[in-house]
């Protein structure tokens, strides 16, 4: 069965449950329902089952659809005329979404999803996507060129996690960000013999 709607309101139907589903999976993980998914989209669990016919199909959905914001918003701000602030800005903000990110995908493992489906690109593509900020913001001196990207990514997925289980403080998570950000920025101890690889 195709779970593509086909009239406005089903269109209109799927956007908001994948909409509500966010926000509800994103705070409660795999404690979550999608009970309260219909209930707070204001429709049946019937329809919430007609769009996604399974509770992994709906995290899925949400999963995609929540790494395709953050390609989005890492692509537009590719061409910025300031690319060492997009770095760390999209840096700061990978952090701080974090925990939903995290809260989401513990709700697809635990309804059965796996590495290999549909959601398995988003996580691919977004690293790439800083990828591209990080190699901009080197070439106008803003990141020292010694840096990786695996290194840029170990970080990265060190400080999210950090702040996503030890619920850090935002004045805590904010010096912790600034900590890194000067150990990045060009000069910091950047060695000479070393060139970047992306």
């Amino acid at each position: 069965m195709s779970t593509e709607p086909t009239r406005a309101d089903a269109r209109d139907n799927r956007a908001r449950i994948l909409e509500v589903a966010e926000e509800v999976f994103g705070k409660g993980g795999s404690a979550a329902s999608t009970e309260e998914v219909a209930r707070l989209a204001g429709v049946g669990i019937a329809t919430v089952f007609r769009h996604f016919p399974t509770k992994r199909a709906l995290v899925e959905a949400v999963l995609v659809k929540h790494f395709d914001r953050l390609c989005r918003r890492a692509r537009s701000l590719v061409e910025s005329s300031d690319p060492g602030r997009a770095f760390f800005d999209f840096f700061g903000h990978l952090v701080g979404d974090a925990a939903g990110k995290l809260a989401i995908i513990e709700a697809f493992t635990d309804a059965g999803g796996d590495a290999d489906g549909k959601a398995a690109q988003g996580p691919r593509d977004l690293r790439a996507a800083v990828g591209v900020l990080l190699r901009r913001a080197q070439e106008a001196g803003a990141v020292r060129a010694d840096v990786r990207l695996d290194e840029v990514y170990a970080l990265l997925v060190g400080i999210s996690r950090a702040g996503a289980h030890l619920h850090l403080s935002e004045p805590v998570r904010t010096r912790a960000l600034r900590i890194i950000f000067d150990g990045l920025a060009c000069g910091a101890g950047e060695s000479p013999t070393r060139s970047s690889s992306i």
